[in-house]
């Protein structure tokens, strides 16, 4: 079963963010809040916990996983990014975006995109978000808790305790969010495609 914390939306308490922290390098998966409903979330390099990932959302193979960074600092590491690139994230971060980058080596296979080897990238504009990774200082591989046959993320915690407690490992109450999905911008060709028109403003790539 499932820890369940209650989590401060403005002053999250450390104490509970360590303890997901540790939960999450003891190889666990968590549910926790961002700026475009709740994710599931678990370390990098941590195969087994993405399996398990995989089987709560039942996933194809080319669905884009994302990588959960706290600032721009982190991306370069993970996303090949030119200069112009750079400009138009750094001015949109943090966000409800989802940008899609050519991965480096760093990213392990399994988690890009079969055919395209691409990567997500998202810098999210989520208080209880943003303390998760910088108290455990490196991105966060993630997706959205999008349910099978579901549309959106889910928004509800007390809901989605019910769900999957016997399923992750940490849920983190944040609070009640809304249905706001992220606007997904793919920056892996030369030309910008904008793939979903969300939360995010698209001007500044029109």
């Amino acid at each position: 079963m499932s820890q369940f914390f209650y989590v401060h939306e403005v002053n999250p308490q450390v104490r509970l963010i360590s303890q997901a922290v540790a939960i999450l390098k003891s190889g666990g998966v968590i549910v926790y809040p961002t700026d475009s409903g709740y994710a599931l979330g678990c370390l990098l390099g941590d195969k087994d916990a993405m399996t398990r990932i995989v089987r709560i959302r039942q996933m194809e193979n080319d669905h884009h996983f994302s990588l959960m960074c706290r600032d721009l600092s982190e991306i370069a590491t993970y996303a090949r990014v030119d200069n112009q690139a750079y400009r138009l994230v750094k001015h949109c971060t943090p966000g409800p975006y989802t940008f899609i980058f050519k991965a480096t080596k760093e990213v392990p296979r399994r988690l890009q995109n079969e055919k395209k080897k691409t990567i997500g990238i998202r810098v999210p504009d989520n208080v209880i978000a943003r303390a998760l990774l910088d108290a455990l200082d490196e991105p966060l591989m993630s997706t959205s808790l999008v349910m099978p046959g579901e549309e959106f993320a889910e928004s509800d915690p007390e809901h989605i305790r019910d769900l999957l407690e016997h399923q992750v490992d940490a849920i983190l109450h944040g609070g009640y969010l809304g249905e706001k999905p992220t606007s997904i911008i793919d920056m892996s060709e030369d030309a910008v495609e904008i793939i979903r028109e969300g939360a995010g403003d698209l001007t500044p790539f029109l």
